[in-house]
Parts: structure tokens; sequence; C-alpha cells
């Protein structure tokens, strides 16, 4: 089964189109003791079933790490990359910040950049043009996104570019993923692909071609960058047959409140099991849901309990994960009474509660998890 470059979904397995005798290569082009062995090849144009990419089923042109511009010097792209880079620059306050284009060629682009007040540097998979850009006094290194752990020398960089590029690439998640390694982490980045709607909306066949190995829509191509750890700032059509977009990389999740959530009730557990030993009390859980298993595993209650209750047969009979505390039906109780039930089913608790009261007597201490906090319910009759 045939899966997704970007999401590993299978793709569809009737093709969208099938297109006999096409170029092997846009590249390469042969010369006249090579014309004799040239063979144009059958391509299929498949869509992943679950991300919606279009995309050729085949193997990508051998050159794929290089970046060949044969526009690279029209006065229509150099504007565009103005444009571009003083909207990027003055939007997003990036003035003296460090910028690396992945795939620059021999500099076409990267040249345009140094007209602005940034620090502009280049990787390039192809020698020779890594060569022909520093011969411009371009700062250019040789190197491709390899791997996700790939790492670029002088690093990490504040913004990224990308032009034309990532539809070429047979792995883009992993190109994604290398290049998020070497951003800092409010690393911003432009990236360029054609644009399938363009394509679509022209009935323009002839713009595939075996070296764009994917074709992106607005959709498709967010769906991918947001996958691999972008948010999408901006995104636009531009030059007519071109998607740009602006994206920022996704900062993790500040889950510090989990952790004093977790410090807190753990204190607070520690606390009130020193009550119930210093009083010689004992105690039990009701509820054996996750809640309850997390609690009984990383707080001191799973060593305080006897058991854990719950009225699902299924569950009687068996042990907590983790803390391997029994778990039995609510007649248990009555074979082996304890002095303070926590009750760790939230959704639940005063139903619970009402059980507790109905069936064990108005004896028995009732604890109940509240939001991130224990709370008394019930305290026992004298």
């Amino acid at each position: 089964m045939k899966r997704c470059i970007a999401c590993g979904a299978p793709l569809w397995d009737t093709p969208l189109l099938t297109l006999d005798h096409m170029p092997a290569a846009a590249q390469h082009i042969p010369a006249a003791d090579q014309v004799k062995e040239d063979q144009g090849l059958t391509l299929n144009l498949c869509q992943c079933t679950g991300c919606g990419l279009v995309q050729f089923d085949c193997q990508p042109v051998s050159y794929y790490r290089d970046v060949i511009r044969a526009g690279g010097y029209s006065t229509t792209m150099v504007e565009l990359r103005r444009y571009q880079y003083r909207h990027l620059i003055e939007s997003y306050h990036l003035e003296g910040k460090k910028f690396l284009e992945v795939g620059c060629g021999q500099g076409e682009f990267l040249k345009v950049l140094t007209e602005f007040p940034v620090e502009a540097h280049g990787v390039e998979h192809d020698a020779r043009l890594v060569e022909l850009a520093r011969a411009q006094g371009l700062s250019v290194e040789q190197g491709f996104t390899e791997t996700e752990e790939t790492v670029f020398a002088g690093g990490p960089y504040d913004v990224f570019l990308s032009f034309n590029f990532l539809e070429h690439q047979p792995r883009p998640g992993v190109m994604l993923q290398s290049i998020y390694r070497n951003l800092s982490a409010e690393g911003i980045g432009l990236v360029t692909v054609p644009s399938f709607e363009y394509i679509m909306e022209h009935n323009g066949y002839y713009e595939l071609i075996r070296d764009h190995i994917a074709y992106y829509t607005f959709d498709t191509l967010a769906s991918l960058l947001e996958r691999n750890g972008f948010m999408v700032l901006e995104c636009e059509m531009v030059n007519r047959d071109t998607l740009s977009f602006v994206v920022k990389k996704r900062p993790l999740t500040d889950v510090s409140n989990l952790k004093a959530g977790f410090e807190g009730l753990k204190q607070e557990m520690e606390t009130y099991l020193k009550y119930l030993s210093a009083w010689k009390k004992t105690a039990a859980i009701w509820g054996a849901s996750h809640q309850g298993f997390t609690l009984a595993a990383t707080t001191k209650l799973g060593q305080k309990a006897r058991y854990i209750i719950d009225s699902a047969p299924f569950k009687q009979g068996r042990f907590a994960p983790a803390s391997h505390l029994p778990i039995v039906s609510p007649e248990h109780f009555h074979e082996e009474p304890v002095d303070a039930i926590v009750i760790t089913a939230p959704g639940y608790t005063d139903e619970i509660a009402g059980i507790i009261e109905e069936k064990f007597g108005g004896k028995v201490e009732v604890m109940a998890m509240r939001s991130n906090h224990l709370e008394r319910l019930k305290g026992p009759k004298s």
C-alpha cells in the first residue's frame, strides 16, 4: 500500500490521473549523445486519504536536494522577494535577526536579502552552487535536511526561508522538523510553493512534472506545517501561481499549572493522611477510574488505603495499576470496614456520597476530589 509523503496515511487506490510518456525530469536535459536513451515515464497523480495532499506515487528525481533556479535573476522574482522581505522584517520586527535560506542555490535570493538590516545565511546541498554563492561574498554552507536531527552551523536561527523547494521533497515532514530544531524559540518562517489551486483553475496539466512530487493547496500546506510544529500567521497567493505562508514555531504548552497542582495536591494529601495516622484511622478509595488510579499511584494515598471500591463488576477482583490496590465491590466494606473514604470519581461524587450514607451509615468520614483540591464532604458522627 502506497502512503502519503506528508502524513503517512494510505493513498487512494485509484489515481486521480495517469499521464503517459511524461518527461523523466525537468533538469539534466539530455544532450545529443543521450537522446536515444531518454524515455518517457508513466506517472500516477494520487491523493492522500488522510490529509488530502495530491502527489505523484513515484520516487523523486535524483537531484531533489539541489536548488536549480533558471529564473532566479528575473526582475519579477527579485522584486517579489524584496516585497516579501520588507513585509516580513517590518511586520515582525526582525531587524538584526539571523535568517537562513534552506535550499539557497547559488544565492540568487540570498543576495537580495543582504540589502536589508539582517544577517543573511544560506544552506545548499550542491557543492558547486555553494562555491558560486561564496564567490559572491555570501554566507553559505553545504548541507541538507537529511534527518530531523540535522544541525546547521551558526544556529539557532531566528528566521527561515524556503522558496519553491518543499514541493520537491519526498519527506517534507523531515525537512520541516529539521528546520524547526534549528530555529530559536520564537522562530519565524516564510515558505512558498507552486499552487495546485492555480493548476486546477487553469486546467494546466502541463504544469505537472516529476520534479514536483507534491502539489499543495492552502489547506494541505497549512496542515503539513501545523503537523510539524508551526502556526500559520499569514497565507496568500503571490505572482498569480504561488502559495506564500508566514509561519511561527508553535511554543510548547505551558503546564506549570499542572505541576503546581500536583505538588499542591500531593502536600494536601500528605497532610490529610498524617491526620488519619495520628487518629489511627483506616481509609479506602471509591472509584476505580483513571483519576483514582493516578492519585493512588502518585500520592501516599495508595500506601494508606486498604482497597478501592467500585460498582462495576468487571473491575472487581482486579488490582489498580501501579499502586496494586485491590478493587472490590461496595459490599466488601462490611467485611473490612474503614473509617474514611476518599471519592475519586468526580462525575459521580454526590451520588457516591449518598450511597455511602445509605449503606455504610454516618460514622464514615467522606472526602472527595473537587477540581484540584481534597474536600471534606462529611465528617464522622459521634
